[in-house]
């Protein structure tokens, strides 16, 4: 099984040169990459799991909206909210859209596993750091679901061969052929492989000037677009499984 996850996350970089990038125009370029994600999903009829960062979901509800009535799963990307405004947010967003929100990310800042039960969350699907040197490092972790606390723990997906992790930047800078053959082959030896990436991926960094690292700017903005069609038109053509969390898990 292959569950496509997405992070719908502001970019947080700095603007070359004193340009001005307001906050509005981040939140824009957010919007207009998750569309651009979406428009794509829809070619494939491929179904995913979107983990909206939680500050900025409030001012995301139309996007959310066109989320939902697709049909991919809402979940929470937790940056560094406290444990009063997830619950906040949560039974708010519950009740516009009559829909339970199940799973929470997050990544630098890790709530206690207890208190996220407590806020009627069923999974936890945390990630690390992903940088330049990160592919370089020999992996060992257990990949298989766990339960704790009440809470069904989902691991980050790592290549058995070649021990690279399905995470963002080695969707980017990984050509596709290879991308498709490390999957096909954790397939043969997992139960499912995690792939997750971030909306400001999807960003043209030569219309919006942001101070990013060189190696973050390769395969970006439209060329991410073409890797993401040119992944799900392997994954419908070797008719492999793909699911949201919340289906796969329960």
């Amino acid at each position: 099984m292959i569950l496509l996850t997405f992070n719908i996350v502001d970019i947080e970089a700095e603007a070359k040169n004193g340009v001005q990038i307001s906050n509005d125009d981040r939140l824009k370029i957010t919007n207009d990459n998750t569309k651009a994600i979406l428009r794509i999903l829809d070619i494939h009829d491929t179904k995913a799991t979107f983990f909206v960062e939680i500050s900025i979901i409030e001012k995301l509800q139309n996007l959310i909206k066109a989320i939902s009535g697709r049909g991919h799963e809402i979940a929470f990307y937790n940056k560094n909210s406290t444990l009063h405004e997830i619950e906040k947010l949560k039974k708010y967003i519950q009740e516009c859209f009559g829909k339970q929100i199940r799973g929470i990310r997050q990544k630098e800042v890790k709530l206690p596993q207890e208190n996220l039960k407590l806020l009627e969350f069923n999974y936890v699907s945390n990630i690390d750091n992903a940088n330049i040197l990160f592919p370089l490092k020999r992996l060992k972790r257990d990949t298989e679901i766990s339960e704790e606390d009440g809470l069904s723990i989902i691991p980050e997906s790592i290549s058995p061969y070649s021990q690279l992790p399905y995470n963002d930047f080695v969707f980017q800078i990984l050509p596709m052929k290879y991308y498709q053959n490390m999957v096909f082959e954790t397939l043969k030896n997992d139960d499912f492989v995690l792939i997750y990436l971030n909306s400001w991926q999807f960003t043209d960094f030569k219309t919006y000037p942001f101070e990013i690292p060189f190696y973050r700017k390769f395969f970006s903005g439209k060329k991410m677009e073409d890797k993401l069609n040119a992944l799900l038109t392997w994954i419908n053509e070797k008719e492999l499984a793909t699911s949201r969390m919340k289906d796969y898990i329960f």
